[in-house]
């Protein structure tokens, strides 16, 4: 009798379609890293989800922008996260960054050890003092808590005035396999040439250009190291000229791709380890 059950439900299954392979036989879905650069105006805020699933997000758009920020991460079914970094201490990149830190469990906060007396800067700092966080330093050398993804800090590579903010940015090297970003805050210049002369990891397929396209950022010598394939300038309406002719035909002549977030909207550009997908929000 027990055999012929057994017949009976085998044939049932074949009937039927069910595969008799094991569970374990079935294609894992792909991993992928997906960087989110979100549209917040003339600022930066960035959002990644790494491939194991470990959401950082770099810097949070000006004053009044926060709101917006945590919105979208909601909408991205982030429930805490793992890595936040403050680039530096200017309005337009930490302004947003406290309302993220009381909206979410926040493990790990990074942020160059310069100050600012902006109120955006302070609210950063009591939102960190509340949660009883501890800001880590960024400084080239750091290490980034991101499973199968070699994410490191590049920049800054030395201390500056407390009068170059743009110059203490902490500028972010990530590799998954063949995927290689790199975001740059507002690092000018000067920073770019300490950090090749330091022989950081630039080169990268995407890069987020420094200081929205300021021609203060983004030397030729620099473009000549990272060699990005594609070029995101997240940049809003704004009185600076940002970002300038100059720094634009600079892009271009080096054949990157340039994505504006002004003209397309929020960028979502996923790497699956050895290609890239570019998704646009208008």
């Amino acid at each position: 009798m027990k055999s012929r059950v057994i017949k009976i439900v085998s044939s049932l299954a074949i009937g039927l379609g069910i595969a008799a392979a094991p569970a374990s036989s079935y294609a894992a879905t792909p991993k992928t890293m997906k960087v989110h650069y979100i549209d917040v105006g003339q600022g930066d805020s960035i959002y990644i989800k790494a491939p194991n699933g470990e959401d950082i997000v770099i810097d949070g758009g000006n004053k009044g922008k926060g709101n917006a920020v945590v919105s979208y991460l909601k909408k991205q079914k982030v429930d805490d996260i793992e890595v936040l970094i403050s680039t530096h201490p200017d309005a337009d990149h930490i302004g947003g960054l406290d309302e993220m830190i009381n909206a979410f469990k926040v493990e790990n906060v990074y942020a160059p050890k310069v100050s600012n007396n902006t109120q955006a800067y302070k609210d950063f700092l009591n939102a960190v003092k509340k949660k009883k966080l501890k800001v880590k330093t960024a400084q080239a050398g750091i290490k980034l808590p991101v499973k199968d993804v070699n994410a490191q800090i590049v920049g800054p590579t030395k201390t500056y005035a407390n009068s170059d903010l743009n110059d203490w940015s902490a500028v972010v090297h990530m590799a998954y396999k063949k995927n290689t970003f790199l975001f740059t805050g507002d690092a000018e210049t000067k920073a770019e040439a300490d950090m090749i002369k330091a022989k950081k990891t630039l080169r990268a397929d995407v890069l987020k250009v420094g200081h929205h396209g300021a021609k203060t950022s983004t030397s030729k010598n620099f473009l000549d190291v990272v060699k990005p394939k594609y070029a995101v300038i997240s940049v809003g309406k704004n009185s600076y000229g940002h970002p300038t002719s100059q720094v634009v035909n600079l892009l271009k002549n080096s054949k990157a791709s340039i994505l504006r977030t002004d003209q397309i909207g929020t960028i979502i550009i996923t790497g699956d380890g050895s290609s890239y997908s570019v998704k646009k929000s208008r």
